[in-house]
């Protein structure tokens, strides 16, 4: 049989040594389940340290009989290739048999961002005086001004924040601090929702913790929920594109350098571990100048 308290003891690293969100841990069980499932009917291997190359080539090939796409058939590969190496450091498997397993190239895409004018009008779409409305307008404006993640946003306590510096110690990925700073506009939202909104609620349900954003509950926020909240504040706008939490980054990435910052700042504030994470963006931004040269000199498409 599989060894499942082998899965057990992975997920247990990725939770607490490594930090993974509950939503990145749960996607490494689908994956391990997935595999475990497709070796037992293909091969009939009933245990993690009996696969060999042959036992990966048969499920790649089911993988691609299937019809994945590229990049989902690379993210499988990846969370086994974490499991395995994690299994051999520990001394529970003799080899990690997704070592040498080259996955097809996934064609780059541009990450999507969104225009000035157009985060100004997603942010006129949390004007009011209501609880949702402060605690939107601040989650916008500091998602806008950090280019923090969804789940760094929502697990955000009062602590991390450095009125005085203005800087937000912001714990990332892999367990990694960095500090990031915040301008005005975010400073006046966090302190018009802080104390006009978040304050009041949580002293009228009698509640008292630590968390920046709750929801209307008095309870911290998911990264399902800003996501719902995102959706909710978009209708509001003249705007037909979706959202979702991670668009408000790359905006705020490419703005960045679209006015002069160079690439190891911006790697630096967005917790990339490597440059070329961050080197995606100096395309988005190479994109906007050629659309703009073609749209706006008169001799671009003679």
């Amino acid at each position: 049989m599989f060894e499942n308290n082998w899965v057990a003891q992975f997920l247990d690293y990725l939770t607490y040594e490594r930090q993974y969100s509950q939503n990145t841990v749960a996607a490494y069980r689908r994956d391990i389940e997935n595999f475990e499932k497709i070796v037992q009917t293909n091969d009939k291997v009933k245990s993690f340290d009996a696969i060999d190359s042959l036992d990966v080539s048969s499920f790649l090939n089911t993988l691609d009989q299937q019809k994945l796409a590229a990049s989902t058939i690379a993210r499988k590969v990846s969370s086994l290739r974490t499991f395995y190496n994690y299994l051999n450091q520990q001394k529970l498997t003799p080899q990690t048999p997704f070592s040498g397993v080259i996955t097809k190239k996934r064609p780059k895409r541009l990450p999507k961002f969104f225009y000035s004018k157009e985060m100004n009008a997603l942010l006129k779409a949390t004007d009011g005086d209501k609880f949702a409305d402060k605690r939107d307008k601040a989650i916008i404006e500091l998602l806008y001004a950090t280019g923090i993640r969804a789940f760094e946003c929502v697990n955000l306590t009062l602590d991390q924040i450095d009125w005085q510096q203005q800087v937000i110690l912001v714990h990332g990925k892999g367990n990694k601090d960095r500090y990031v700073p915040f301008g005005k506009y975010a400073k006046a939202a966090l302190e018009i929702y802080l104390t006009q909104g978040r304050e009041n609620l949580l002293t009228s349900l009698g509640l008292n913790h630590n968390i920046v954003f709750v929801n209307q509950r008095g309870n911290p926020l998911t990264t399902r929920g800003l996501s719902y909240i995102l959706d909710q504040r978009i209708k509001k706008t003249p705007l037909t594109s979706s959202i979702h939490p991670h668009m408000i980054r790359h905006t705020f990435a490419t703005q960045m350098l679209e006015h002069g910052a160079d690439l190891r700042t911006v790697q630096e504030l967005l917790g990339h571990t490597s440059l070329s994470s961050t080197q995606i963006y100096t395309h988005v931004t190479m994109a906007h100048l050629q659309r703009d040269y073609r749209k706006y000199f008169p001799r671009a498409n003679d």
